[in-house]
């Protein structure tokens, strides 16, 4: 009973987020699956992972699990989100430097291979942390680490436009305009490939997503 409740509180959950951010959803060379995927996309506003979450078909989403900031998403009605519809995958932010941000780092990507197990993806936002959303920020060494952990695992990016001005950040309610949901072709990370060149072309992936 509570996962049929879960499952019916998640499509009604998707179709409030589609319909406040009225968020049009491209796939360019790209399919929705249930193979096991890593969404990464541009961060620049509280609700962009659980827009890309709703824009995943039902099947797809049900497999689909977002990385989110622990002390964001532990209280109250977020907290029920997060745990009971969204299943997310709560990270304590780490600290700025030395041995215990070295130590949080290894353990968050431990929880997040543990997440994953052979069935489920994620969402998660490479740049760390949020943005402007006039440009995509560098890459933060993450993603790089948790392909390493997962070989072969299917990248693909995704593109939010719009959602900075939908939910700017220190608001709390969103106001509703257009946006779009931008998933294109998947990339891997090469056997070789070391993280100074892979980062960059990532990024050079989502980048190239972007409305011109």
């Amino acid at each position: 009973m509570e996962q049929l409740v879960g499952t019916a509180l998640a499509g009604w959950v998707a179709a409030l987020a589609r319909l406040i951010s009225g968020a049009r959803v491209l796939w360019l060379d790209c399919q929705p699956s249930t193979r096991q995927r890593i969404y990464f996309g541009n961060h620049s506003s509280h609700l962009d992972a659980v827009i890309i979450w709703s824009a995943l078909p039902p099947a797809v989403r049900a497999l689909t699990r977002p990385v989110a900031a622990q002390d964001y998403w532990e209280r109250g009605l977020r907290w029920f989100l997060s745990e009971r519809v969204f299943r997310a995958v709560l990270i304590p932010r780490a600290a700025p430097t030395g041995e215990k941000s070295f130590s949080a780092g290894r353990a968050a990507l431990e929880r997040m291979v543990e997440a994953m197990g052979k069935r489920n993806s994620l969402i998660l936002f490479p740049e760390g942390t949020r943005g402007t959303g006039d440009e995509v920020q560098e890459f933060k060494g993450g993603l790089y680490h948790l392909c390493r952990l997962k070989p072969g695992v299917e990248l693909v990016p995704v593109y939010l436009e719009n959602l900075n001005r939908i939910l700017p950040k220190g608001e709390v309610l969103p106001v509703p305009l257009l946006s779009s949901v931008t998933f294109g072709p998947p990339v891997y990370l090469g056997e070789e490939e070391g993280k100074a060149e892979f980062l960059p072309r990532a990024r050079e992936a989502l980048c190239r997503l972007r409305p011109r």
